[in-house]
Parts: structure tokens; sequence; C-alpha cells
């Protein structure tokens, strides 16, 4: 079974989602350095069990086994800040739209869109980025600051390697 790192937005609709991959699409038209690693995303779009649409972004070259090394765990968590810093400025375009998401391994489908809703006054998972349509009407969430105009997160720690779980692959 592979592991894969990737950045999992759910937008709701497809035409959302097909804006959001594009937009990846675009930014990361060609080959990028991160760490002296060369980075080519690969992106796609995918329905949920509940109809919901996401947008899937990854490199087809980071690991498939998930964190097995300290070097590993670095380079996923520059790639990871890169995608925010993506993903920020894709939320500053006007007509485009996300009601959240998380960058880390095996994040797809991490929670559909009622479990969120549902989980939302308890959730605490570092790197998630809301719609801050999402969160009216609740009180402020602990832990969660500004991520963008219309979207709050907590901050993303990056990613860590335990030797624990390289033992396990």
């Amino acid at each position: 079974m592979a592991w894969i790192f990737s950045l999992s937005a759910e937008c709701g609709d497809k035409t959302s989602a097909e804006i959001l991959a594009l937009h990846f699409e675009t930014q990361w038209t060609g080959i990028r350095y991160i760490i002296n690693t060369k980075f080519q995303l690969s992106v796609d779009t995918f329905q949920d069990i509940e109809n919901n649409w996401w947008c899937r972004v990854c490199s087809d070259n980071i690991s498939s086994v998930g964190i097995d090394s300290p070097e590993s765990a670095n380079l996923m968590t520059e790639l990871g800040f890169s995608l925010y810093d993506d993903l920020s400025l894709f939320s500053k375009l006007p007509h485009t739209k996300f009601r959240y998401a998380l960058v880390g391994v095996e994040v797809d489908e991490f929670r559909t869109y009622s479990e969120l809703i549902e989980d939302l006054p308890n959730l605490s998972i570092p790197g998630l980025v809301l719609s801050t349509e999402l969160t009216q009407g609740l009180e402020t969430l602990s832990g969660f600051q500004e991520f963008s105009s219309g979207y709050i997160w907590q901050p993303y720690k990056g990613e860590v390697y335990h030797t624990s779980m390289a033992l396990q692959t």
C-alpha cells in the first residue's frame, strides 16, 4: 500500500475543484526545486462518498512509503509550506473557493463534509484550513488564526519522522 503525501482540498462542487486543480497545474508548470530536489506535481479531482468534489495535489517523486527518514520529513515539510503558500494565493483570487484543506500523508478524504461539520467545535488538526463560512455561528475555534481573507487555519507544523513508523514499512 502506498502512503502518499499531498494537499487535499474539499471544494464541494465539481467546478470549484476543477478551478483549484487548474490553479495548481498552472503554478507548478514544469519543475520546481525545493532543498535541491526536483518536484513535479500531479493534480486530480475526485468525488467522495457524499458526492462532494475534492482536488488532490501530490508529488510523483517524494515518497510512496510515507515519512521514512528525517530527510523525507524535511522535504515534505518544505513542500507542504510551498503548497500552503500556493493555496493562500488561490484563496485571494476572485470567484475561487474551497471549503477545507489539509497537507500531509494520507489526507485524502480525511473528513467528509458531514463529519467535519460534526467535529468542527472540537477539531485540533495542525495545518487544517477552513472557510470562515463553515465557522459562522460558532465561538472562536481554539488554535485557529487567519490563513487569508475568508479562511482560518491551525498553522502547519511540518512533518515528523518517527523511527517506530519507519519500522512498519
